[in-house]
C-alpha cells in the first residue's frame, strides 16, 4: 500500500494576455510540491508549510490545496485520510498561478495513494475544486496549464475539452514580478459584464491570429494577435506602470506583453535572440517607475505536474 507520494506543479502565465480564461501556460521557474502522508482518520490535515511563506489556513475550505486533495479523496470513496505538506516556492497573489499550482500538486500526490488512481485528465475537475477557493467560478487557464504543460487552451468547458496548442519554436517568455500583489477575486471583479460588439469582434480577430500563429509559427499572427483588448484595458490600473512596460518591451522587440493572468506580473513573448533586450527593457522601464521586480524566464515548452517520488510499504 502507498503511505505517501510527492508532486510538484509549475508556475503558470494565465490567459497569454489574449486568451481570458480559455488560454494558459505552464512556466516552469518555480514550482509548488506537496508531500501527501496516508492517515487512518479520515479527512484532511494540513502539515507543514515551507517555503515562500510559513504559514497557509488549514481549513480545506480556504485553502486551495487542502480543497483539491478532499476533492480527490470523496471521489474516490477512500476509506482513509491525508495530511499534506506544502512547499510554496511560487510567488503569492502574483498573477503566477500559485494557487492552481498548489491544488495540481495536492490532487496529483492524493491521487497516487489511491487504489485505483484516476487518469491525469480526470485530476482537473479535482484541481478547479480546489481552485475555486481562490475564485469562484474557478478559472481554468493556470490549473490546466500546471495540471499538463505546454500551451493548452480550454475549448470548451462541459463537458471538459483540453486540447494542446502546438508549441512554436525559438520564443521565450520573459516575466516580471514587482513588489505587489492581486488577488484573482478582485480582479475578476473589476471586469464588465458586457463589452460593445466592436471589442468582441477585435477580441475575437486578435485570439485567432494568435492561435493559428502558434500553430503555424507565423511570427506576423503572433505579434497581430498578442494584444488584449478585452481585459488588460479594464485591469490597467492595478498597475499604473503598465504602458510604459509595454511600451519598453515592445519597443525591444518583444512579439508581445501584457499581464500573466490577472497581474501584477508582466510577462512578453520574445524570439530567443531579443529575449536579453527585451528583459533589460522592461527592467529599466520597472525602475524608471520606481517599482522593485524580479525577473523570470522560461521556455514555451515547460513540463506540467510531475509526480516526484512514492514511497511504498509491504
Amino acid at each position: 500500500m502507498i503511505q505517501s507520494a510527492r508532486a510538484s506543479a509549475p508556475a503558470s502565465i494565465g490567459n497569454i494576455g489574449v486568451g481570458y480564461d480559455v488560454l494558459g501556460q505552464a512556466f516552469d521557474v518555480a514550482r509548488d510540491t506537496v508531500l501527501a502522508r496516508r492517515e487512518s482518520e479520515s479527512g484532511i490535515r494540513l502539515g507543514r508549510v515551507t517555503g515562500l511563506v510559513d504559514r497557509l489556513p488549514a481549513a480545506p475550505d480556504a485553502n486551495t490545496a487542502l480543497a483539491a486533495a478532499a476533492a480527490v479523496l470523496e471521489a474516490a470513496g477512500a476509506n482513509f485520510g491525508v495530511r499534506i505538506d506544502i512547499d510554496k516556492q511560487i510567488p503569492v497573489s502574483a498573477g503566477m498561478g500559485g494557487s492552481a499550482a498548489s491544488a495540481v500538486a495536492a490532487a496529483t500526490a492524493v491521487n497516487a495513494l489511491l487504489e485505483r488512481p484516476f487518469d491525469t485528465a480526470d485530476l482537473l475537475a479535482f484541481a478547479l475544486a480546489g481552485e475555486r477557493v481562490s475564485a469562484d467560478p474557478p478559472p481554468w487557464d493556470n490549473v490546466m496549464a500546471a495540471l499538463f504543460g505546454g500551451l493548452v487552451i480550454a475549448a470548451r468547458l462541459e463537458p471538459a475539452l483540453i486540447a494542446p496548442l502546438p508549441v512554436p519554436a525559438g520564443i521565450t517568455a520573459v516575466l516580471f514580478h514587482p513588489a505587489a500583489e492581486t488577488e484573482t477575486a478582485a480582479a475578476r471583479k473589476v471586469l464588465a459584464e458586457k463589452v460593445p460588439m466592436q471589442t468582441a469582434v477585435e477580441h475575437a480577430r486578435r485570439i485567432s491570429a494568435f492561435t493559428l500563429g502558434c500553430a503555424t509559427g507565423d511570427r506576423a499572427l503572433i505579434r497581430a494577435g498578442l494584444d488584449d483588448v478585452l481585459v488588460e484595458p479594464q485591469r490597467a490600473f492595478l498597475l499604473p506602470e503598465l504602458p510604459s512596460i509595454k511600451a519598453a518591451a515592445l519597443n525591444a522587440g518583444a512579439l508581445g506583453c501584457s499581464f500573466s493572468g490577472s497581474g501584477p506580473s508582466v510577462f512578453a513573448w520574445a524570439d530567443d535572440d531579443a529575449a536579453d533586450e527585451v528583459e533589460t527593457a522592461m527592467a529599466a522601464a520597472f525602475a524608471a517607475a520606481g517599482r522593485e521586480a524580479r525577473a523570470y524566464r522560461a521556455p514555451l515548452a515547460s513540463d506540467g505536474v510531475r509526480l516526484e517520488t512514492v514511497t511504498e510499504t509491504v
